[in-house]
């Protein structure tokens, strides 16, 4: 799915910090940009999403933006075929911002169905980073069995850690996601499994995002 998506709203994201870290003022974090952004997704690539099987909205008002899946599962024990208890997803995402601004990931909220025998264990795991820079920042949300009920992760960042877009240079911004399941010594004979997906579109991953002007030159 390369290209396929054009995206009018806004985006934010965790990204290269370029900007030096400071106290967060109303403008900030309650006015993003008027203009509307575009995200062009230039690639999505992984086990856990296919291709057609997920998709990238932006909000109307520039602070945030959801991914839906419809076929991201992970799952492990009785018949599960060996290799299905690690999927990925990896999106790459062209933002483009007005000029004047730069933004940042906030925080990110992940959400699915998790079904784990007794014994089994479940992980969530993300990563985000600028195309180019070495700063990746990685979040990662333990599960553990029995457990068969929706399932909800947020990843946060303090404002002084906010990684931010370069200020005048174009990069891509990549998301990686991963799911993994690992089915235990206690009934490894059945199933236990993971899921970040929605055929509905209810369950989607929401990136919220914040705004910060760049310094005049």
């Amino acid at each position: 799915m390369t290209g396929g998506l054009l995206l009018s709203g806004a985006v934010a994201a965790l990204l290269t910090t370029a900007l030096p870290a400071h106290a967060p003022s109303s403008s900030v974090l309650d006015n993003p940009p008027p203009d509307k952004i575009v995200i062009d997704v230039a690639t999505v690539n992984g086990s856990g999403c296919p291709q057609g099987t997920a998709a990238v909205a932006v909000s109307p008002d520039n602070t945030a933006f959801t991914v839906t899946y419809s076929d991201y599962l992970a799952q492990a024990g009785g018949g599960s075929d060996p290799t299905a208890f690690r999927k990925n997803c990896q999106l790459n995402l062209i933002v483009h911002v007005p000029q004047g601004f730069t933004y940042a990931i906030a925080s990110a909220d992940y959400r699915g169905f998790l079904s784990l025998q007794p014994g089994a264990s479940a992980t969530q795991k993300a990563s985000y980073y600028f195309q180019g820079s070495p700063s990746t920042a990685s979040r990662t949300h333990p599960f553990s069995g029995a457990y068969n009920d929706d399932w909800q992760a947020t990843d946060t960042t303090d404002w002084a850690q906010l990684i931010w877009a370069p200020c005048g240079v174009q990069r891509n911004f990549n998301i990686n996601t991963e799911l993994r399941v690992n089915a235990g010594t206690t009934s490894p004979g059945k199933v236990s499994f993971m899921t970040m997906d929605s055929t509905d579109g209810d369950i989607s991953t929401v990136y919220h995002m914040a705004w910060q002007q760049c310094p005049a030159h």
